[in-house]
């Protein structure tokens, strides 16, 4: 078997997630207690908390681990463990006056209806919600989705351990492509691999994704492409055509057996630069040893610089994380090199290029715009029309029945 990456600040995965006899007793405890509301960004960390993806982490942060990671991106309390971004749970005023010190309660979410976990409140504080964007986002611009989330959060930090009693639905609703850590770290040392690069995505494959995925296995033994599977923001497709796109491409190609496909249950934070850290952390819990980072990794609109994401890296100090990015510039179609290139391999003008994005490629779709055949690959480029076109029936039987009032 191979020996893989250590998971991040452990020697194990540390896992919240309760199974069998221990997890029937704590959901009839957690029937019993008071409940708090938990939003979707604070369930996928939850599940990820469960599942060990967040290892070493067992909670949600207090106020000390919270404003050291915004500033500082260490946790003070294990040690000046590097951290990116505070993983925390909020709720209203009224509601924290109401719980203890001590006291256990239930985290309930309202978009699955059933109880994701319990946890021991050991602190209650306020933040400063702007001085935690500006850290993380580098912005308080409302328009920001990820600022908009953090100033629409409660008021009040809640902070403690938890056990995690569920998955929500990403292990029916994704199976076979939502993973937890130790089932891809399994299938990673069947296949012997050492050295795993993972990709991360949240758009279809486009041939910069292609071209980004063969560069990393030239230098590596496999290619993890791990997919979000949570919420993102409006006008982005779906998970599941996504990963029809990923199949059909791995299976046409890709080297057989040199490719796994995985699902994780995050929402998107658009962070930027620190979300580019954290998704190289989280990763080496899954058993990756590079993260593939290219141009304007989680970034949203005009916020962060295209290679940002990639610099943030060299300001690490040693030691802070094992896995390491694999740093790759600007990739394109060029028509005088007649295939896929980089800013670094390609002499040529902007005139002779065709630059490749996941947003260019969703506007023409939606649009019903000609796609050029170098954009994507005809398999893929037919499962997204049939999407599109889907939309737009249910748009216009939609518009049908508003007009017609049935």
């Amino acid at each position: 078997m191979a020996k893989l990456i250590s998971p991040h600040g452990s020697p194990e995965l540390i896992t919240l997630l309760l199974q069998g006899e221990e997890l029937e007793n704590e959901k009839k405890k957690a029937a019993t207690l008071k409940k708090i509301n938990i939003t979707s960004r604070e369930t996928g960390d939850l599940i990820m908390l469960g599942i060990g993806g967040f290892t070493p982490l067992t909670g949600f942060m207090g106020y000390d681990d919270w404003k050291s990671v915004c500033g500082e991106m260490k946790m003070p309390s294990k040690n000046g463990l590097f951290w990116p971004i505070p993983i925390t749970l909020s709720t209203d005023l009224a509601t924290a006056d109401s719980i203890a010190i001590g006291e256990e309660i239930a985290l309930y979410s309202d978009e699955y209806d059933e109880i994701m976990a319990t946890m021991k409140v050991e602190e209650k504080y306020k933040i400063d919600k702007e001085y935690e964007c500006k850290c993380v986002f580098k912005t308080n611009d409302p328009e920001h989705p990820g600022v908009k989330m953090v100033m629409e959060q409660a008021d009040v930090n809640l902070a403690g351990p938890v056990k995690v009693l569920s998955e929500a639905t990403f292990p029916t609703e994704f199976k076979g492509v939502y993973q937890r850590p130790a089932e891809s770290r399994k299938m990673f040392e069947e296949r012997g691999w050492k050295t795993i690069a993972a990709l991360q995505l949240r758009n279809p494959m486009h041939r910069s994704h292609e071209y980004l995925a063969k560069i990393a296995l030239e230098v590596s033994d496999g290619l993890y492409i791990h997919q979000l599977v949570g919420k993102l923001k409006p006008g982005d497709i779906p998970a599941d055509v996504r990963v029809k796109c990923i199949d059909v491409l791995v299976e046409h190609y890709f080297v057989k057996n040199t490719v796994i496909q995985g699902g994780y249950p995050l929402d998107m934070r658009y962070a930027g630069p620190r979300e580019a850290l954290l998704h190289a952390l989280f990763r080496q819990n899954f058993g990756c040893t590079h993260m593939i980072i290219g141009r304007d990794h989680a970034g949203v609109g005009n916020y962060y610089g295209p290679f940002e994401a990639q610099d943030i890296f060299d300001e690490l100090w040693d030691g802070a994380l094992l896995c390491k990015p694999l740093k790759i510039d600007w990739t394109f179609w060029c028509y005088k090199c007649g295939g896929m290139a980089s800013m670094k391999t390609c002499p040529h003008t902007k005139e002779d290029r065709l630059l490749l994005s996941g947003t260019m490629l969703r506007k023409a779709l939606s649009e019903g715009g000609e796609v050029p055949a170098e954009f994507s690959r005809p398999e893929v480029l037919a499962i997204l029309r049939e999407y599109y076109s889907a939309l737009e029936e249910k748009v216009e039987i939609k518009l049908h029945r508003a007009a017609t009032g049935g």
